[in-house]
């Protein structure tokens, strides 16, 4: 693709992913009078397929997402040793190219920049052919950064979209399967039925280490689909990943002080330190900023808000190192099969990252699922920072 025709602009978005798409979009919708550009060297949104609770996302901010949905569940099904069990709760799905082409719809060609930028400044970015771009602000929406000063395990998968011949029987996503065997920390397979004869099953892990054995995994999602009987006929898409699970660390490792840059999404923290999911905290931040984008001091307001997000998380970093250094890999599921015996409303609240005092105590309330030695040891090493 050819350069831009100027090389300057108002906003420079540098990434193309969940947090980058949706700034674009939410800045050409509510900002038209602003010349916006984003530059992702890959195809926009990527080969990626992120889901949601309908309580993840406030009213005032479904104007962003909506449109994006491409499936939608009224409930979802969990599956444990123990117990099964139906929630009620509705249930979304968005896919990269769903992205791709919502911001190809409202961001003329010449505001896509399909060049990789090696070099940002607060207001410029230079290309790896020595060229640049300058900005009222640039966003950084690379995706992850640096996480050596972070503690951290990592929840992996392997998920492939599956065309099985006759129909696989879903009417709903399984989001939890631990009924699987445990291997390399907690495992659960989760199925989401786009039709009645695709369905998508993503093999995923709670892990230590962020690598994953990809051909191993994807023969243990063919054995998967063949114990429920599911005569595949194909594999439409596949997708990896790893997301971090942060039990510990100081927000100046995430984004320094020194680093003058606007970050957005995962680059800046904003993500669910449990779950590693970044779609809610994506679409807040995207949402808010064409109401932000003509302070000067944009870059530390969003380090403001996403330093004040990442204390908000001290909860969810406890609860991580719990599950890596109290629980036994093998036994880490009974802490999720011990919290989706609670409410909905609690469950709800929990993955939209707004439980309330009383959830908290109920979570940590009655006999521990893990060894309470190796409790009361995970939580006196505990940083609350």
């Amino acid at each position: 693709m050819a350069a831009p025709d100027k090389d300057s602009c108002d906003i420079a978005i540098v990434g193309g992913g969940l947090a980058g798409g949706l700034a674009a979009l939410a800045l050409a919708r509510r900002r038209p009078d602003l010349d916006v550009r984003l530059i992702e060297p890959g195809p926009i949104g990527g080969n990626h397929i992120w889901s949601f609770f309908d309580a993840d996302i406030a009213a005032s901010d479904r104007w962003l997402v909506e449109p994006l949905i491409r499936h939608r569940w009224d409930g979802y099904d969990v599956a444990f040793p123990a117990f099964d069990r139906r929630l009620p709760m509705a249930y979304n799905s968005i896919t990269g190219e769903a992205l791709a082409e919502a911001v190809s719809a409202v961001l003329p060609t010449d505001r896509r920049i399909v060049r990789a930028a090696i070099l940002l400044a607060p207001q410029s970015v230079t290309f790896d052919d020595g060229s640049r771009i300058e900005a009222r602000h640039v966003l950084d929406a690379r995706g992850i950064g640096d996480l050596a000063g972070i503690k951290c395990g990592w929840q992996t998968f392997v998920g492939q979209a599956l065309r099985v011949e006759g129909g696989h029987g879903l009417a709903q996503p399984v989001v939890m399967d631990a009924t699987v065997e445990q291997l390399g920390g907690y495992r659960f397979v989760y199925c989401l039925p786009f039709d009645a004869e695709t369905v998508f099953v993503e093999d995923t892990y709670y892990s230590n280490e962020a690598a994953l054995d990809v051909a191993a995994v994807r023969g243990r999602i063919a054995a998967y689909a063949a114990s429920r009987g599911w005569g595949v006929a194909g594999v439409e898409r596949e997708e990896t990943g790893a997301l971090p699970v942060v039990m510990a660390g100081d927000f100046a490792a995430i984004w320094p002080v020194l680093d003058g840059v606007a970050r957005i999404g995962v680059r800046a923290g904003r993500f669910h330190a449990t779950t590693g999911y970044s779609l809610p905290d994506a679409v807040r931040t995207a949402a808010t900023l064409p109401a932000l984008v003509d302070r000067a001091d944009l870059s530390a307001l969003l380090r403001a808000q996403a330093a004040t997000s990442w204390r908000r998380q001290r909860f969810y970093r406890m609860l991580g190192a719990m599950l890596f250094r109290a629980a036994e890999p093998g036994e880490r599921y009974r802490i999720f099969q011990r919290f989706y015996r609670l409410s909905p409303g609690l469950i709800a609240r929990f993955y939209a990252g707004a439980p309330s005092a009383r959830d908290k105590l109920r979570i940590l309330a009655g006999k521990p699922p893990v060894p309470v030695g190796r409790a009361v040891s995970a939580l006196a090493r505990f940083d609350w920072r």
